[in-house]
């Protein structure tokens, strides 16, 4: 039979449990360190990380979708957030709204935009000095700059023939030539009549490199060139019933066409067919010699 413990042996087991304390174990004591470290510089404790495990997934907050019926009631999170009402709809009558006409439809074309130039007006005045009334320089030219009177006018007043100062390109001798009115101006009236939808607004070979007449001094061919002086005295009847107008400079052309108000830029051809034609048309305003 065993033998029991004396209550002597019991006492002393007893005291010497209560003369030695006993220590916490170490890992508290650091784990409490760290934590307190932690705590106070704001980071998070490291965490260890397996090499071979792929990181977790990132999770993005989304809202729980709360579906609710009539007869069963809505959870506390619904609860708690307050449920904002709609804005009202706000109508507008068609009288309240701002009336703008429609604009008419723009049509954009490719490529860089260019201004439009509009185009000269032919009306220019004249300088400081100058009237566009002047002496009449011949009895059949009028008071106006490069105008002339009207075939009627000219034939019941006897002027059945038009004369013209020359010169000779050789020998130098100068006198007048004479041209009958009707005839040469019928000649003109024809031959614009029947080649003027072939011209194409440009004056043919014949008006720019007019044939001259020949001398009657020297017997030359092609030598008596007429006598042009001032611009405001140019005898535009007598070189247009010669068909010398040709002769002309582009200048002298523009002139007329200024002071007639026709376009006068362009080549010598365009300018000298407008001459032509408005000539023939002071002559017979109601002939085929429209511009």
């Amino acid at each position: 039979m065993a033998k029991t413990p004396t209550k002597t042996a019991a006492k002393e087991t007893v005291k010497s449990s209560e003369k030695t304390p006993t220590k916490p174990p170490k890992v508290d004591e650091e784990h409490d360190d760290f934590l307190k470290l932690s705590l106070s510089t704001g980071h998070n404790p490291p965490t260890p990380t397996n090499p071979h495990q792929p990181p977790p997934p990132t999770n993005f907050y989304q809202p729980p979708l709360l579906v609710t019926t009539p007869s069963q009631p809505l959870s506390l999170f619904a609860q708690a957030v307050p449920q904002v009402p709609p804005p009202p709809l706000i109508q507008y009558h068609l009288s309240h709204l701002p009336h703008n006409p429609p604009s008419a439809p723009h049509h954009e074309t490719s490529g860089p935009s260019r201004p439009t130039r509009a185009r000269r007006s032919p009306v220019q005045t004249l300088k400081q000095g100058k009237s566009e009334d002047i002496p009449a320089p011949f009895p059949w030219a009028t008071t106006k700059r490069a105008t002339v009177h009207n075939l009627d006018y000219l034939l019941s007043n006897g002027m059945n023939t038009i004369n013209g100062h020359m010169q000779c390109k050789k020998c130098y001798q100068s006198y007048e030539i004479h041209y009958n009115l009707r005839q040469k101006f019928k000649e003109i009236a024809g031959y614009i009549s029947k080649h003027k939808c072939n011209m194409h607004d440009r004056a043919p070979a014949d008006w720019m490199n007019p044939t001259l007449p020949n001398c009657k001094f020297c017997d030359q061919n092609n030598c008596m060139k007429p006598v042009i002086s001032k611009k405001r005295s140019i005898n535009w009847l007598f070189l247009l019933l010669g068909q010398m107008l040709g002769c002309c400079k582009l200048s002298e052309l523009k002139y007329f066409c200024k002071h007639t108000k026709n376009h006068r830029t362009g080549a010598k051809d365009r300018v000298l067919y407008l001459t032509y034609l408005g000539l023939c048309k002071q002559l017979d305003p109601n002939g085929p010699f429209e511009i």
